[in-house]
């Protein structure tokens, strides 16, 4: 059986709406599922929009977000060293992968929705019958999908991703471009949610989703699972 490759695409947004403040990706997000394809042999490939060393959410790093996977993160120079290095999105061919990994944080809400290869990477992924997988924010890079028809992917699919109260939560409601969890039920989504904070994730055929940083091992786990079937 050869092994899996799988794309993991990150934003490069780094600027947290008008405000002074940065955000990235979020490292959890990242972390968590980075280490279970490496722990399942698969071979990961980084991507981003502007390749280079991808902006990471600094608060992401703040000791309330550390898990055993940041912490594995913060101790790997290998991981990092790739990190620094991702490809550009407009360089990577889906053809070379078997699945694509998008991980969140607040910056694909500004550059990963309308990205012309994103949009494109997903569209092929999934024609080729392969499976993409986002958590928390970065499901809202399923927003601009449509099929052959010309329907939205997400129309009728359980999707899952950062809910409004969350965002609520994080006092962000007036600074992202919009909320999640109302986009994706705009699309027609069957928007799925556990309690706030609680790890949720949803497969419905070739999309993996998850609601919040909690959940990214659970979507990593499902495409892992799906993958190895």
């Amino acid at each position: 059986m050869t092994n899996k490759h799988i794309l993991m695409v990150l934003t490069s947004h780094d600027k947290l709406g008008n405000t002074d403040e940065k955000t990235g990706f979020w490292v959890e997000e990242f972390a968590a599922p980075y280490f279970a394809f490496k722990d399942a042999g698969y071979e990961i490939t980084l991507a981003s929009p502007l390749g280079g060393q991808p902006p990471i959410d600094p608060k992401s790093e703040l000791a309330d977000f550390q898990t055993a996977d940041t912490q594995r993160f913060d101790s790997d120079e290998q991981v990092k060293d790739q990190l620094s290095n991702t490809l550009k999105l407009n360089q990577v061919n889906a053809s070379d992968y078997d699945a694509v990994f998008y991980p969140g944080g607040h910056g694909p809400l500004w550059d990963l929705v309308d990205d012309v290869d994103s949009i494109a990477l997903i569209q092929s992924t999934i024609e080729a019958n392969k499976p993409v997988a986002t958590v928390c924010h970065s499901s809202a890079v399923l927003l601009n999908i449509k099929d052959n028809n010309d329907a939205y992917l997400i129309n009728k699919k359980a999707v899952s991703g950062f809910t409004n109260n969350e965002e609520a939560a994080v006092e962000l409601t007036q600074i992202v471009p919009f909320l999640l969890e109302d986009e994706l039920i705009k699309r027609g989504a069957d928007y799925q949610r556990a309690a706030d904070w609680n790890p949720f994730a949803v497969q419905d055929g070739l999309i993996i989703s998850g609601q919040n940083p909690a959940s990214s091992t659970l979507v990593a786990q499902k495409l892992i699972t799906h993958l190895n079937q």
